[in-house]
């Protein structure tokens, strides 16, 4: 168990900066995880996001006890096909994070997603903190794909796609967009709303054979072959969240 001794462990934080930081997941996520009810203090079930904690305090998720990890992990890890961006699944279907699990004690959680026939490129940490500000709006932190389609490319599927598409109401837009051959198109985004290039692709009835995820900000999947992985270099963890543009307010920081 750990050493709760110390004035770091032993200062009061919210409840959801606890388990940020105990690598249960990012605040965000570990604030639907108190609303649920899923999270104890001291043996009293807590639903109250501001309620203040410390290491002294005893904390449960679903009856589990979570402590404060010192050690923070950065690893980035190529998904292969099939595995999907969740903590469990109940189809049964293989978790991303699995894995990582012989190797890493900590619990980890993946920034951002791909969805389960996307691979490429994926960060998992116990940081709350750097997940916070990589996937807050306001980072813009670019990520890189690779997109080969079964069929020739539309000739104005890339300008379009620069410019803007509108798909069942919802305005998608790449940051960039090349096009490397008749099947194949570089696509570069910074907001990646959900499915967004499946969708831009579909809605041009275009059919996408591979989609790879090959960079995020200014970490590149490089040489990792599918289910591989590796620590992010301290300055790779510096350098991203240098590329956060703008600062995240007291709330989030």
């Amino acid at each position: 168990m750990p050493d709760n001794s110390n004035s770091a462990a032993n200062e009061e934080v919210r409840l959801q900066v606890f388990l940020a930081h105990s690598g249960v997941a990012s605040r965000r996520a570990s604030e639907k995880i108190i609303l649920d009810g899923r999270v104890a203090v001291n043996g009293v079930i807590v639903t109250e996001l501001g309620t203040k904690v410390s290491g002294k305090d005893k904390i449960t998720v679903d009856g589990k006890p979570v402590f404060l990890e010192e050690q923070k992990r950065y690893v980035l890890l190529n998904k292969p096909l099939g595995y999907v961006c969740t903590q469990s699944d109940e189809k049964g279907r293989p978790c991303a994070v699995d894995l990582l699990r012989e190797k890493y004690s900590e619990r980890l959680y993946n920034v951002g997603r791909l969805d389960m026939f996307s691979h490429g490129a994926l960060i998992f940490t116990n940081d709350g903190d750097f997940a916070a500000k990589l996937s807050h709006p306001s980072a813009e932190i670019e990520k890189e794909y690779i997109v080969e389609s079964s069929l020739p490319l539309p000739r104005y599927l890339a300008e379009d796609f620069r410019r803007g598409v509108r798909v069942e109401g919802v305005f998608y837009k790449a940051k960039d967009v090349q096009e490397v051959n008749s099947h194949k198109m570089r696509v570069v985004l910074v907001e990646g709303k959900n499915r967004e290039i499946r969708r831009v692709f579909e809605n041009a009835g275009v059919a996408i054979r591979n989609l790879c995820r090959v960079r995020i900000g200014s970490v590149e999947l490089a040489d990792l072959g599918p289910g591989e992985f590796r620590d992010l270099t301290p300055e790779e963890v510096s350098n991203l969240l240098k590329l956060c543009r703008s600062k995240i307010n007291s709330d989030i920081t």
